[in-house]
Parts: structure tokens; C-alpha cells; sequence
């Protein structure tokens, strides 16, 4: 039942992109009434709000931020919307100022922890970000990877991972190095295709201007003006962890990303992302943002999914 009989009316001058604002069947606005508890009603170019006060405001922020990503030509999606409603908690008018930007896309945050995380990567030489699957850490990285190339911030853009989680036995995989690391880079290029097109992606690793380096033969590099990407970071050792980040060379900036949840190194083995994020986290030109399952950004099961493994986990550690 919703409640408050406060009442607010949101005028569009545009209202030929109402349906798109609304989604399919009003999916969209029956998510946003239901999330915030308030009745939302259509009426040609305007929408009658009922509700609390405070809900009223933040939906008022909503339709807003996502008319206005319509009105320059951005269509919006289910994310989108799960986005605005998420950051509408921030105080002032519930808009991220940080974006990232090439030329095929315009990325905002859709959390706070996100926009945390743009700012990181904006400032910071060495950025961590931790958390679980669907919270934007691989995505972010690889777009800010784009934008810094594109600007002529840097040169070229590495991206790097453990290849198999169990030793990176590479030798025992078919093909070349490319076929052999490509599967667990996946991500990592499904981001690049997001953000550049595919002919440009191609062009870009035939001239090594995007690398893929499995994370077994960094040793003895010395990454200069590159945007490196270090990908499921949980699975490094903490001698590949120090490895690695001591490859940072002059311009260059770089990312490590993973999930200290999702550990699979053999043995129990101590995970080189938890201790660095540990070791480093008062050291100057560095970041660590810590992502949680209310920055989930994918399918809204996505979130449940991940708190149900949570209780889970915390029901098992509890069990005498």
C-alpha cells in the first residue's frame, strides 16, 4: 500500500520520448512507484506524483536524470533506471558530475561506490576495486582504459589476468597465445567492443596498441605510458601481486580488479589483491574502493543471487 499524501506534478517540454522514459508497458515507472512507495500517474506531457515528501524528491530526481540522458540522444535501460534510482539517495540533485567518454560511448555512475570509483581512476596512478560479479569494476576500467587512449593520455592499453585460476597451465591449451588466453580475457573485450568498434579493436591489437599479457610473462616488463588492466586479481599469489605492480613505469596508470570472495587458488593459498589492498592503502597516488552487493549494477537477480551465496557463506561460518 503506498503511503503519504504529499502530491508533485514533473512537467516534460518533450514528451514524444515519454514512452521511452517509461519503458515498455510502463515497466519502468511501475519499478520506480514500486521502489520508492509512491503512485505515479501520466497525463500527456505531465506526471502526477503521490507519495512521502522525501520520495516524491528523489523520484522527481529519477525522472529527471534519466529524461535528460534521453534528450541527448542516449536511450536507457532496466540498468539505467536501477542506476538513477540508486544514486537519487545522494544528497544535492542526485547526479553523478563524473562521466567517462569516448567516442562510441558516455558511461555515469549508477551507484555511489561507482562514481567513488570514476573519481579514482580520474585522479589516482594505482586504483583497486574489490567486490562482487555485476558491480562495474572490470566495465569502468576498460572504458577509462578507451578514454585515456583516445585522449593521447597514454599509448597503448594492456590487459592482464591470471589465465587459469589453478597455475596457468597455458601450455596445455590449444593454439596460440591469443587463443589460449582470450577465454579468460573475455570480459576485458566484451567491455573494449562496448566502447570502441570492432574494426578498431582488431587494428588496435594486430598494431599492439591494445596487448593481451598473461599475467606468467610480466616478468622483467616495464610498462611505460600504458593503461594496465589487472583483472581477477584474487587468483594472483602475493609475489605475482608485487610483480606485476612493480612493472608500473613512467605515464602509465594502472587497475587491479577482483572479488576477495571468490578465491580459487590451490591449496588455500593467501590471495595477492586481499594483502595488497592491505599493504598499500595508505600509500600515496593509490586507491581502494570496496564495492558491495548494493552496488550490483546488472539484472536486479543478479543482487539477490549474490546475497543469497552471502548468507550462505556467513550461515556455514557460523555452523559449530
Amino acid at each position: 500500500m503506498k503511503t503519504g499524501n504529499d502530491s508533485l506534478t514533473l512537467r516534460f517540454e518533450d514528451n514524444h520520448i515519454l514512452s521511452a522514459l517509461f519503458g515498455g508497458h510502463d515497466r519502468y515507472l511501475a519499478l520506480i512507484e514500486d521502489r520508492l512507495d509512491i503512485e505515479a500517474t501520466p497525463r500527456g506531457n505531465l506526471l502526477a506524483l503521490k507519495g512521502e515528501k522525501q520520495a516524491l524528491q528523489r523520484a522527481k530526481t529519477i525522472f529527471n536524470t534519466l529524461h535528460d540522458r534521453l534528450d541527448t540522444g542516449h536511450e536507457i535501460t532496466l540498468s539505467d533506471v536501477e542506476g538513477a534510482i540508486r544514486m537519487s539517495t545522494r544528497s544535492g540533485n542526485g547526479k553523478s558530475s563524473l562521466t567517462l567518454v569516448t567516442r562510441k560511448r558516455t558511461v555515469t555512475a549508477r551507484s555511489p561506490a561507482q562514481e567513488e570509483y570514476l573519481r579514482a581512476l580520474k585522479d589516482k596512478t594505482l586504483v583497486f576495486a574489490g567486490g562482487p560479479a555485476g558491480t562495474g569494476k572490470t566495465y569502468l576500467a576498460a572504458v577509462s582504459a578507451v578514454a585515456a587512449l583516445e585522449r593521447g593520455l597514454v599509448d597503448r592499453i594492456i590487459l592482464s589476468r591470471p589465465a587459469v585460476e589453478a597455475g596457468e597451465r597455458l601450455g596445455f591449451l590449444p593454439g596460440d597465445m591469443r587463443d589460449k588466453v582470450d577465454p579468460y580475457l573475455r570480459p576485458l573485450y566484451d567491455a573494449l567492443y562496448d566502447c570502441m568498434s570492432a574494426a578498431q579493436v582488431e587494428r588496435g591489437i594486430e598494431t599492439g596498441q591494445i596487448e593481451i599479457a598473461p599475467l606468467a610473462f610480466m616478468r622483467g616488463r616495464t610498462l611505460a605510458h600504458a593503461y594496465t588492466i589487472l583483472d581477477e586479481a584474487q587468483n594472483c599469489t602475493p609475489m605475482q601481486m608485487k610483480m606485476f605492480l612493480t612493472r608500473l613505469g613512467e605515464g602509465s596508470r594502472m587497475v587491479v580488479t577482483g572479488d576477495p570472495s571468490q578465491i580459487d587458488l590451490p591449496g588455500g593459498g593467501k590471495s595477492g589483491l586481499v594483502e595488497a589492498m592491505a599493504l598499500l592503502r595508505d600509500i600515496e597516488d593509490t586507491a581502494r574502493i570496496n564495492f558491495t552487493k548494493a552496488d550490483v549494477v546488472r539484472h536486479p537477480l543478479v543482487s539477490a543471487i549474490v546475497e543469497a551465496y552471502d548468507e550462505a557463506d556467513a550461515a556455514r561460518k557460523t555452523d559449530p
